[in-house]
């Protein structure tokens, strides 16, 4: 087992990260200190499959705990699906001393932790993530929130969970286009932070593809380490945290644009990055062989690098609503190397039309 700690003073919290840790779930809340009664929040897909256990290692901890199941997708992720959520909480008669726990991926997580930290104004959250994209990155951080049609998370907040817990066994039942989409994740913490880690996943991406143990271990832990790093720095995103937002700024419009139908959240994002590698490309920030690194990389994971079926303007449309954009202009986070990013707000549209050009499907 590996442990990872986010440190943040009161409100530090470690993430385990290994093979057969779903089992623990319930002596593990105990370990964390916490009692009574609790919601655990999932959909029908993962609820399906995980659901009973972590209900049964619960109860035979103690823990009085119920199963909801929300819709799977993105789409799902709203304020009529929250509401659904807090009423349930209140059928089950949870206290400031309750807890919920999100059983799932990043939409899963975002939705259960904008719950826990409205409901009764703050109850105990926990995240136990499913899919790969929420054990590398959605899981960690404190971000919660639903999206509104008029964007992605534009109503939200920081609340950081008691803990993390990371089984990667559980990506063997995860959908091969789901899996590929989290790598987008780990492709973006390499980029930002770490060209020596980009270096072992040009090297073994088949490895990981293939859901070896220890390569999986060693990327997830590595992620994990790099936005904890991050975050304890910069918890609320006033300054380094906003490199995080690699490959997001066009990857959100992209969501926002579709409706979140066409492409689920690591597709958009890697499809983000090979624009904003390609703008940086275009500012001589960064070079053509670092360019072509990045969207190789990328593809080789089985990962997107255009988009179809949406014009510039649409996407140009959406990026200016982005909760990004501060003073009316908008920040990009743009690669000046494999492991060094930089945060701006001069690219224009003109720049940002040309890349779309060059990344957009025949």
């Amino acid at each position: 087992m590996r442990t990872v700690r986010v440190e943040l003073g009161e409100r530090s919290y470690d993430i385990l990260i290994g093979d057969g840790l779903l089992g623990n779930a319930g002596p593990w809340l105990r370990e964390l200190g916490l009692r009574g009664t609790g919601i655990v929040v999932s959909d029908t897909t993962v609820g399906k499959l995980y659901g009973h256990r972590v209900i049964s290692s619960l109860m035979d901890a103690g823990f009085k705990a119920a199963l909801y199941t929300m819709p799977a997708g993105e789409e799902h992720k709203n304020l009529d699906e929250a509401r659904k959520i807090y009423e349930e909480m209140i059928r089950l008669g949870l206290e400031r001393g309750s807890f919920a726990i999100s059983l799932g991926g990043g939409v899963v997580g975002d939705i259960a932790g904008f719950a826990a930290a409205t409901f009764l104004r703050g109850i105990h959250f926990v995240q136990i993530p499913t899919s790969l994209l929420a054990q590398v990155d959605a899981s960690v951080g404190g971000k919660v929130g639903v999206n509104l049609p008029q964007g992605k998370n534009i109503i939200g907040s920081f609340y950081q969970p008691r803990g993390v817990l990371i089984d990667p066994s559980l990506l063997a039942t995860l959908a091969r286009r789901h899996l590929c989409a989290g790598f987008a994740e780990v492709i973006k913490h390499a980029v930002i932070r770490d060209a020596a880690h980009f270096d072992f996943l040009e090297k073994d991406f088949k490895k990981a593809l293939s859901l070896e143990a220890p390569c999986l271990e060693k990327l997830i832990g590595r992620s994990c380490e790099i936005k904890s790093e991050i975050v304890a720095r910069d918890e609320r995103e006033g300054g380094v945290r906003m490199i995080l937002n690699f490959g997001h700024t066009i990857g959100h419009a992209l969501e926002t644009v579709t409706g979140y139908r066409s492409y689920i959240h690591g597709e958009a994002v890697a499809i983000g990055m090979a624009h904003a590698a390609a703008i940086a490309m275009r500012l001589a920030h960064l070079s053509r062989e670092d360019y072509r690194r990045i969207v190789t990389l990328i593809e080789s994971f089985g990962l997107p690098v255009r988009m179809e079926g949406v014009s510039a303007e649409d996407i140009l449309s959406a990026i200016r609503r982005d909760k990004k954009t501060r003073d009316g202009k908008v920040n990009f986070v743009l690669p000046r190397r494999i492991g060094e990013v930089f945060v701006t707000n001069e690219v224009g549209e003109d720049i940002v039309r040309a890349a779309i050009g060059q990344h957009s499907a025949d």
